[in-house]
């Protein structure tokens, strides 16, 4: 008989074998888990897939990766306190839903001093801008204005947006170690309401998030959600 587990897609299987694993203990917090050549080997998948799946659990506040080292099970107090990163692409079509995206900007800029010190970067040094609208099913659900320390994603200035999501990149391209994040209920800008074809006083969700990697940080950016097309929700188990 088939089983609706050999029936997933193949990063879902991973995804399923290391989260399974470490409900069960069997990698305790701090722990180093299978490398990605490993669990290529066993599940006999390519790299992406791979790649994929624990991009996923990362997301979700179970494992911690460090560039050149490895990947492993997240701290305890981490898992429960993490708010998931998600991306957009993903969670549309999840939905069953078409995502596409619209670059409105990207290029290299000048940071200016307060931008440089949320990046950790010198004052007037060059940092990658990004503003692109995502849309769902063809109407507008986020306005994404980016910027990212060039020292963490170097390659950031050079891929195709309208192809990989940002978050997605970054993902596969950085060693994401921790994030902050702010919340609150707003009007967009008069530049984002247009990107959006929504009213200037329409409401609008603004999450402002950074990203860091141990040593450095890696991003931040404005998402900007209308009100009556997005909604934030959340789960915790203690």
């Amino acid at each position: 008989m088939v089983s609706p587990e050999t029936m997933a897609p193949p990063y879902q299987r991973v995804k399923h074998f290391l989260k399974a694993g470490l409900a069960a203990g069997r990698w305790p917090p701090g722990a180093l888990m299978p490398s990605e050549a490993e669990l290529t080997a066993e599940f006999s998948v390519s790299r992406m897939t791979v790649n994929r799946a624990i991009r996923e659990l990362q997301a979700e506040g179970l494992v911690q990766r460090s560039q050149g080292v490895g990947t492993f099970a997240a701290p305890l107090h981490k898992v429960s306190s993490t708010l998931t990163i998600r991306d957009l692409h993903d969670e549309i079509e999840s939905r069953g839903h078409v995502h596409h995206a619209v670059v409105h900007l990207q290029r290299a800029e000048a940071a200016s001093a307060a931008l440089a010190a949320q990046l950790g970067v010198e004052p007037g040094a060059r940092v990658f801008h990004t503003l692109i609208v995502h849309h769902e099913n063809g109407v507008p659900l986020q306005c994404e204005d980016r910027f990212v320390n060039p020292a963490t994603a170097p390659r950031y200035g050079d891929q195709d947006f309208t192809r990989i999501t940002p978050t997605h990149y970054l993902f596969g391209a950085t060693a994401l170690w921790r994030a902050q994040y702010s919340i609150e209920a707003a009007r967009a800008t008069g530049q984002e309401a247009r990107l959006l074809g929504i009213a200037p006083d329409e409401p609008c969700l603004i999450v402002v998030r950074r990203t860091f990697t141990r040593e450095a940080p890696i991003t931040i950016g404005r998402l900007v959600h209308p009100g009556t097309r997005y909604g934030l929700q959340g789960e915790f188990e203690p």
